[in-house]
């Protein structure tokens, strides 16, 4: 969290609910099997599981997963196994209290691990995500490997990305995957290599004996660029199709300019066809924001 908050944008400039429904819907008919519901946090809105009750109703859809900082989660976790989420991704950088409040601001760990608590016990698929920051949580790597030995989570290291807001210094990277993995093996040399699911963003090792396993994302390297299929849509409704990207097309402003589903659908087939060969490419190419000024809580982590 950007040291100064966030500026809060109108209700207007935001997706209405409908409008969202109204997108996946579209996209789950041109093909779409997957989708995860992120952030900056989902359950800061209000009656957020009518959203996901819904969603999870669209016919074709295969998967319905979610991305939370796990605050406000834990009473809905009941609700969530309900309506077929069998997965979510929990943002936690650190198990440390005091380093998630200098991290995060907020004086919430015990909430975050109730949370944790409650997906484990409804047998709901846990991949935790650690962005590692040089200088702010390195030390957490090695007890964070630790707890998949009797947790079965999976732990994914993330690189850190340059999405700190305006203001916000970013020095380069500092801990990349390579030393992300050497630091690992320092206290687990027998890590070793699983065999990666097919358009995987992680790297995915498991400890010997450990019940859970262990994943390491080059967010910032960007070396899983080549089998990426991911796109996205931001709560202002701008289609990303690579997170380095500065968007272009705007899904909520066609739905309010009355353009129809068949001209949407062509606009989003034209912006799929054309994405950049890579992050790289994407951030090159970026014209609103030259260089990066976002922060990831605005795009979605």
């Amino acid at each position: 969290m950007p040291e100064h908050g966030l500026n809060w944008l109108s209700r207007t400039e935001l997706m209405s609910y409908d409008e969202m429904l109204h997108s996946c819907a579209l996209l789950v008919n041109m093909g779409i099997q997957k989708i995860r519901i992120t952030g900056g946090e989902p359950f800061v809105r209000k009656d957020l599981m009518r959203l996901l009750t819904a969603i999870s109703k669209l016919d074709g859809l295969k998967e319905l997963s979610l991305t939370t900082n796990g605050v406000l989660t834990a009473p809905f976790v009941p609700e969530l196994k309900k309506i077929g989420v069998r997965s979510v991704n929990l943002s936690l950088d650190t198990l440390d209290a005091n380093r998630f409040f200098a991290i995060t601001r907020r004086d919430e760990f015990a909430n975050v691990m109730a949370t944790l608590d409650a997906l484990l016990k409804h047998d709901i698929e846990v991949k935790i995500n650690a962005v590692v920051m040089d200088g702010q949580n390195t030390q957490d790597i090695i007890p964070l490997v630790a707890i998949t030995k009797d947790m079965p989570v999976s732990v994914r290291f993330i690189e850190e990305m340059p999405f700190n807001g305006d203001g916000h210094l970013y020095t380069g990277l500092q801990w990349d995957y390579v030393r992300i993995l050497d630091e690992i093996k320092t206290q687990y040399p027998q890590i070793e290599k699983l065999t990666d699911p097919a358009y995987s963003t992680a790297y995915n090792y498991q400890v010997p004996g450990h019940k859970g396993t262990v994943g390491i994302i080059a967010a910032y390297s960007r070396t899983f660029c080549g089998t990426c299929n991911r796109i996205r849509i931001t709560p202002q409704g701008e289609l990303k199709t690579c997170l380095y990207d500065d968007g272009g097309l705007n899904i909520k402003d066609l739905m309010r300019s009355g353009f129809n589903d068949t001209k949407i659908k062509s606009a989003l087939l034209n912006a799929f066809s054309n994405r950049a060969k890579d992050g790289w490419e994407a951030e090159q190419l970026r014209v609103v924001h030259p260089g990066i000024h976002e922060s990831m809580a605005t795009i979605g982590g």
